[in-house]
């Protein structure tokens, strides 16, 4: 056990040393990384269960598939073992996917020894590496590498080879609307599109934008305009807001105050306006009601 938990920690290459030498299946030549390649039955083989990946492109996978009935496959999958004639997968959903497809009885497979947290990790940080997830897949295997391998973003960022605030910007992505990540995922909007809409603090407005960009086919830089225009529009609604009342104002918010023992705020734009008149228990808005003479 303490050889696996020093493997934690220092990346996918070492996560694969420990390779386990299996006996069942047909072995082929050793593998460049020392271990073993075997031929493993489709059939004996289950899913990955931490696949990070959430959409394949069906048309993608036939493609592939086509190709494997001709050449067959190239890189081997990586599986762990379960029992006699069970193993999962940690990395390669794609191929075997593709495989299944194909019409293949077997894969060629390495055999590696996993825990479930290595597993985790293996399949996130492959598939990562492979550079094959879109954007949103891609935040949520860095905010899966966090929270469940206990990872801070620096080291995830060292990890994965890049920087903390691409990694920051990416985990940005999951304080979307679901409709702007899936869009994001369906490549309906580009990274920068998503970038631009994460500055702007309303749900609404970041969902008003998303319809023009897809319905305008806007670019990255119209968009940045219109954030910018409703950034303006947020920060002089503010400005109006706490804009300082009249002197009237102030003197009849005094005298309300005074006549209803609470504080009154009065607010007008000189036509017309509001008066709130705050209670702190049912006793003092009786109390309130009463000075107005209400029943």
């Amino acid at each position: 056990m303490a050889k696996r938990k020093n493997a934690l920690g220092r990346g996918l290459g070492a996560l694969l040393q420990d390779t386990e030498q299996e006996s069942g299946e047909e072995q082929l030549s050793g593998s460049p990384s020392g271990g073993s390649m075997n031929e493993i039955s489709i059939d004996h083989i289950e899913a990955n269960p931490f696949q990070p990946r959430t959409h394949f492109d069906e048309i993608a996978l036939n493609e592939l598939a086509e190709s494997i009935k001709v050449h067959g496959i190239i890189q081997p999958v990586t599986v762990r073992k379960l029992n006699a004639k069970k193993y999962q997968l940690i990395s390669g959903e794609r191929r075997f996917q593709a495989s299944k497809i194909a019409g293949l009885k077997t894969v060629t497979a390495f055999i590696r020894t996993a825990d479930d947290q290595q597993m985790l990790e293996m399949a996130l940080i492959e598939n990562i590496q492979r550079e094959n997830l879109n954007s949103i897949e891609i935040a949520l295997s860095y905010q899966r590498l966090i929270s469940e391998c206990q990872l801070k973003q620096e080291e995830l960022g060292d990890r994965v080879g890049k920087s903390r605030a691409t990694v920051t910007n990416y985990l940005r992505l999951l304080k979307l609307p679901p409709d702007i990540q899936i869009g994001l995922r369906d490549k309906k909007i580009s990274m920068g599109h998503a970038r631009a809409l994460i500055s702007v603090e309303s749900a609404d407005i970041q969902l008003d934008i998303f319809k023009s960009i897809v319905e305008k086919d806007l670019s990255v830089r119209q968009v940045e305009e219109l954030v910018r225009n409703a950034s303006n529009a947020k920060v002089k609604e503010k400005k109006e807001d706490k804009k300082e009342p009249s002197k009237d104002i102030v003197q009849l918010q005094t005298k309300l105050t005074s006549h209803f023992g609470t504080k009154i705020k009065v607010a007008s734009d000189g036509n017309k306006g509001e008066i709130k008149i705050p209670f702190v228990s049912i006793e003092d808005l009786n109390r309130i009601l009463e000075i107005l003479d209400i029943d």
